[in-house]
């Protein structure tokens, strides 16, 4: 029995790795770049009350959490596996379907948090209760409005084929 590597198998390998991690990386950026928007705009109006709020530190490590938790969700088929419908309506299952896996997602973490920081599981599942504030709501809106462009620009890759977005964007 032999134990050789099929030809081509490990950069092949190496290949999808760095695909994977460049994907990660730009979509962590741009989550980053949308939250720390937000994070500021939030600074400004609380110092305008007396309060100061400037942790981006929060929008990096929210932007790398999430954005691994939506390609996780993208490599799951999170609303690709319905149907061939037409572009928009698949960008909208698509985007909304993702706003509820971040959405669960970020309350296990929360519960996840609750427990670390050694509440009971009953305290952590109280704390969830917090997760259905008008706040909470408005975040979810906000972040359904940053999920659809990168929706889009997933779908058009996703369309156009391997490098035709990149093609379509940097070809004079």
């Amino acid at each position: 029995m032999s134990h050789e590597k099929a030809p081509g198998s490990s950069p092949a390998i190496g290949k999808r790795l760095m695909e994977e991690l460049r994907r990660y990386l730009l979509v962590s950026a741009y989550l980053f770049v949308c939250f720390g928007a937000i994070l500021l705009y939030k600074s400004a109006i609380l110092a305008e009350a007396g309060q100061h709020f400037v942790p981006l530190s929060v929008a990096a490590v929210k932007a790398l959490v999430l954005g691994k938790f939506l390609l996780i969700g993208e490599m799951a088929g999170v609303g690709s596996r319905f149907g061939s419908d037409g572009f928009l309506p698949r960008v909208a299952r698509q985007s909304l379907l993702l706003l509820l896996v971040l959405a669960a997602l970020t309350a296990v973490e929360e519960f996840v948090v609750a427990l670390i920081h050694g509440r009971t599981a009953g305290e952590a599942a109280g704390s969830l209760a917090e997760l259905l504030r008008p706040e909470v709501f408005a975040s979810m809106l906000l972040m359904l409005l940053i999920l659809v462009p990168l929706v889009v620009v997933t779908e058009l890759g996703r369309r156009l084929g391997p490098g035709g977005l990149r093609r379509l964007v940097l070809d004079r």
